[in-house]
C-alpha cells in the first residue's frame, strides 16, 4: 500500500527569488524617477514612479529603494534638499568635509629631502656646552629627586614593631572595637 512518490520541491517564495532580470538596476531606476519628476522626487514619489513604471518589482522594494538612495547620497550622485532628491549641479564646488580643512603643503623642489617629522612630546632643555659630562653608569630619575617614582612599597612588620607602645591594664589582651565607656561608682548620699 506504501506508493513511492517523489517529493517535488516547493515553489521558491517571491521574497527569497531574485528580481527578475527584466528589471534595471535600481540606481537607474532611480535616477530616471528624479529625471521625470523634476524637483518634486522624495522618496514616495520615487516609490510609486518606479513601481507604475516597473511593476514586477520584488516584495522588499522600500528596503531596496532607502539603501540605494542613502548610497546614492554619500557617493555624490544625488543630494538630498528639503527631503526632495535632486541631480547634483555640475558647477557647485565641492561639498566640504566636517573640521579645519587641512593647511596647504609648499611644493618641495625637486632635489630637497624632506626633514624626519619632529618627535612627540617636550622637546629636551639645552645643554650647556661648559658642564662636565655626567656619567652614563647610574640612570638619574625623571624627576630630579633622587627618589624612585610612584607610591613606596610598604614595610614588613617586625615583631618589635607589631607589640604595642603601651601595655594594656588588667593584662588581657584588647576586643575589637570600641571598649565599652566607664562609670564612675557612685557613693551613697545617705551617710
Amino acid at each position: 500500500m506504501a506508493t513511492e512518490e517523489t517529493p517535488n520541491p516547493p515553489p521558491p517564495l517571491q521574497s527569497q527569488s531574485l528580481p527578475p532580470s527584466t528589471l534595471p538596476l535600481y540606481p537607474e531606476m532611480i535616477m530616471s524617477a528624479v529625471e521625470a519628476l523634476n524637483n518634486e522626487a522624495n522618496k514616495s514619489a520615487i516609490s510609486k514612479h518606479i513601481e507604475t513604471a516597473y511593476p514586477n518589482i520584488p516584495a522588499t522594494h522600500s528596503t531596496l529603494l532607502s539603501h540605494h538612495l542613502n548610497k546614492m547620497k554619500q557617493t555624490g550622485q544625488l543630494v538630498l534638499v528639503k527631503n526632495n532628491y535632486m541631480k547634483p549641479d555640475p558647477n557647485a564646488p565641492p561639498k566640504r568635509g566636517r573640521g579645519r580643512p587641512p593647511k596647504p603643503k609648499a611644493p618641495m623642489s625637486p632635489g630637497a629631502v624632506a626633514s624626519p617629522p619632529r618627535p612627540r612630546g617636550r622637546p629636551p632643555k639645552p645643554r650647556d656646552p661648559f658642564a662636565p659630562v655626567p656619567s652614563p653608569t647610574k640612570k638619574a630619575a625623571s624627576s630630579g629627586s633622587g627618589r624612585p617614582r610612584g607610591r613606596p612599597p610598604k614595610k614588613a612588620k617586625t615583631a618589635a614593631s607589631s607589640a604595642p607602645a603601651v601595655a594594656p591594664t588588667g593584662g588581657s589582651p584588647r576586643g575589637r572595637g570600641r571598649p565599652p565607656k566607664v562609670k564612675p561608682a557612685v557613693a551613697p548620699v545617705g551617710c
